[in-house]
């Protein structure tokens, strides 16, 4: 902005309010790249400098508030230059550590030290979904943040401050994307709803519908699975839901203790159904692993030949089975009529968000007016899928795959 208020700036610089003015009015502000042939020949719009000075001041235009927003987090430190104001063409297509990006790594880490240190929320991108007006921020954390946990409450303090924006703002849903709602963190979300307990946005982790897409994967036919991350959010909600339909859960945990927790939260006539694990072998001769844990191709040599890996866990395990199948993590291509989505969410396709990130645009969408935080309430799984699939979300297309 200092730029322009050097003389004769507004003569030489081309700014995309003066070009609108031209549209709104027709018989304006010809020039493409000069404005100071507008100003030499007449056709210059005398409004043009105030309408430049009202937009720097976020005044030339209603300011409405999101109806949804989704708060995403850094990845690896290079995910920065994947910002769509950081390189628009990189963000355009999927994420990846690229070999050229490799000499800008030294230059993260300044970046890096001062948003720890002076970092607020901030808004990355912007969209419409049918009638929502929705927006995506992201705080100022990076995935190697969220296993250190002197660093917790920096981060919730960060995540807190986006969700009383939002409150102040007029937002609907505040959705909480993959890291900002861990559970060793923050519960799921449950700790801002129990310290702010009057507020009127939403907060959503979204992992009911994560659990859906999850369970959607997995034959009809499948009648014993086995589960490891058993105990995560997840795992239970998982558990829980296909052992009230009568397939036999085989939960891999050493924790008796969680383990009964969990099982005691079934129907008594379903409690037959969740058996207990405490080692990977137990597993040998059940074909559908369902995984929520890293699973090292040590580790992957004990499911049997043929097996599918149904993945939940964050980074996917690696693909070293032969002969075996891995489903790929949850995610929904958006409804046609979804706008502006144009740079990609992280490593997904553009088009496709993450599941827990569909979750927030659906209970939007739907009007629900609860919050969905802590514990996955697996009696709303199938109600939430209906309302995905009504509202025209599709599971990702690339479902599965084995290694050739």
């Amino acid at each position: 902005r200092w730029f322009m208020t050097l003389p004769l700036m507004k003569y030489l610089i081309y700014t995309p309010s003066y070009h609108s003015l031209h549209h709104s009015k027709v018989h304006t502000n010809f020039c493409l790249f000069m404005p100071l042939y507008d100003y030499a020949y007449g056709t210059a719009d005398p409004g043009s400098h105030q309408l430049y000075e009202r937009a720097m001041k976020g005044e030339a235009a209603p300011n409405k508030a999101p109806d949804v927003v989704f708060v995403a987090h850094g990845t690896e430190l290079l995910s920065l230059f994947h910002l769509p104001f950081a390189l628009r063409s990189f963000s355009s297509r999927p994420f990846k550590s690229a070999w050229w990006l490799q000499p800008f790594l030294p230059l993260c880490l300044p970046v890096v030290a001062l948003l720890r240190l002076f970092g607020q929320p901030f808004v990355s991108d912007k969209h419409r979904l049918k009638h929502l007006n929705c927006a995506t921020w992201v705080t100022p954390a990076w995935g190697f943040q969220f296993f250190i946990k002197r660093e917790f409450s920096h981060i919730n303090r960060k995540i807190e401050k986006a969700i009383l924006q939002a409150n102040e703002s007029g937002v609907k849903v505040l959705g909480l994307g993959a890291l900002n709602k861990n559970e060793a963190l923050n519960g799921g979300g449950q700790l801002f709803v129990d310290k702010h307990p009057n507020l009127n946005v939403r907060v959503v982790h979204g992992n009911t519908l994560t659990a859906a897409a999850i369970l959607q994967k997995i034959p009809d036919d499948v009648r014993e699975i086995f589960l490891t991350g058993a105990t995560s959010k997840l795992g239970r909600a998982i558990a829980l839901y296909l052992s009230a339909k009568g397939v036999r859960v085989v939960m891999y945990t050493t924790s008796k203790e969680r383990f009964e927790k969990i099982r005691g939260e079934a129907r008594r006539q379903d409690q037959k159904n969740i058996v207990q694990a405490t080692t990977l072998e137990e597993g040998r001769g059940i074909k559908d692993w369902v995984v929520g844990k890293h699973c090292s191709p040590k580790d992957q040599e004990k499911a049997p030949k043929h097996a599918t890996f149904h993945q939940f866990v964050v980074p996917p395990i690696p693909e070293t089975r032969r002969d075996c199948v891995y489903t790929n993590l949850p995610a929904f291509a958006l409804p046609k009529d979804a706008k502006d989505f144009r740079s990609c969410e992280m490593t997904m396709e553009r088009g496709h968000v993450h599941a827990c990130h569909a979750g927030a645009l659906v209970h939007a969408l739907e009007g629900w007016t609860y919050n969905e935080v802590g514990a996955i309430d697996h009696t709303r799984i199938d109600s939430t899928w209906e309302a995905a699939m009504k509202h025209g979300f599709k599971l990702a297309t690339v479902q599965a795959k084995a290694i050739s």
